[in-house]
């Protein structure tokens, strides 16, 4: 009875760690994603500030 008790209580460690060990690596993954989109953000700004440069120069020119 004792093996079994501290079987399991061995296994709920070990899943306790995977589970933290699973929670640094959501976190690193979605500050990754937040980076990302920041990076897109600016990007079609940039993009849409160029695409309306573009328009205002064939209209003047």
């Amino acid at each position: 009875m004792t093996d079994k008790a501290w079987d399991a209580l061995t296994t709920a460690i070990k899943m306790n760690d995977k589970v933290v060990a699973l929670a640094g690596t959501v976190k690193e993954q979605q500050a990754r994603i937040e980076g990302l989109t920041e990076r897109v953000i600016r990007l079609e700004t940039t993009l849409d500030l160029l695409l309306r440069a573009n328009e205002v120069k064939k209209i003047k020119g």
